[in-house]
């Protein structure tokens, strides 16, 4: 009689264990029927490894085990890359490039079907190297150090064409990092001072040259100004003088003459003409 009890102990013990489990998984299984897609994100369900569709945000239905969910940001993301390029000289660069891209909501499924969810690791950075390797070979090092802008602008457009074609969206390239050599970045250094001094000098050298033109020109206007007062100074002019001067004798004189001794009587002489 006791062994009947204990029995049945056991089975009330087994049954209100299978029925916590059961109620456990239960609960398991439904909380797995469903999945919620947070804003800027889009989610793709395939059913046995075949795309069904696509959920924008919000609580969506799924079958447990026969469907999974990937999902998707669609906001714009920041892919950091990192390579090193040659110039058209043969100067080697050091180059960090911060890519902001993101993909549209109607194109998630074709995306993850052609490209996958790591399609930033398989196409993004491989173009963007590509792109980047094939501008920056045309320009030379200190080019691309005084123009930099333009080189940054000629990848924005090529990688953006692209990459479109892939249906992704490039919203803008921007590099944050670009280093030459120390030995390149001092040789370019010494250069510009070279050039400041010569262009320096070369002022020096206008300046200079002016200022010995002005003196010409100062020198040959007095040398003008000298001979046209000579050209001036004619007979007349002479014997104009001289009247002046006797007239103005003339009009100082007192009227007592000048006494001589043992001499005769000293007179004006007055020209008349």
């Amino acid at each position: 009689m006791q062994d009947a009890n204990i029995n049945l102990d056991l089975k009330k013990l087994f049954n209100s264990m299978f029925g916590f489990i059961l109620i456990f998984f239960s609960i398991i299984i439904v909380f797995m029927s469903f999945f919620i897609v947070s804003p800027g994100t889009v989610a793709v369900k395939t059913r046995l490894g075949k795309i069904v569709g696509s959920y924008g945000e919000g609580i969506h239905f799924k079958i447990p085990i026969l469907e999974s969910v990937t999902k998707f940001s669609i906001q714009i993301q920041r892919a950091d890359i990192k390579t090193q390029a040659f110039s058209k000289d043969l100067q080697t660069m050091d180059v960090h490039m911060v890519v902001n891209h993101r993909i549209q909501q109607g194109t998630v499924v074709s995306v993850y079907r052609n490209l996958g969810l790591y399609y930033v690791n398989t196409v993004v950075d491989p173009v963007v190297q590509e792109v980047f390797k094939s501008i920056a070979a045309k320009y030379s090092a200190e080019k691309i150090i005084g123009e930099r802008n333009e080189l940054v602008k000629e990848v924005n457009e090529e990688v953006k064409q692209r990459l479109m074609a892939k249906e992704i969206i490039v919203t803008d390239i921007s590099v944050v990092d670009l280093d030459f050599t120390d030995q390149f970045l001092k040789a370019v250094e010494d250069k510009q001072i070279a050039e400041q001094q010569a262009k320096m000098a070369e002022k020096l050298v206008e300046k200079a040259k002016k200022d010995a033109e002005q003196q010409i020109a100062k020198a040959k206007a007095e040398a003008e100004s000298l001979r046209m007062q000579r050209e001036a100074v004619t007979s007349q002019l002479i014997e104009l003088r001289k009247v002046e001067a006797q007239l103005k004798a003339i009009e100082k004189w007192n009227g007592v003459l000048p006494g001589y001794v043992g001499g005769g009587v000293p007179f004006i002489s007055i020209d008349k003409k």
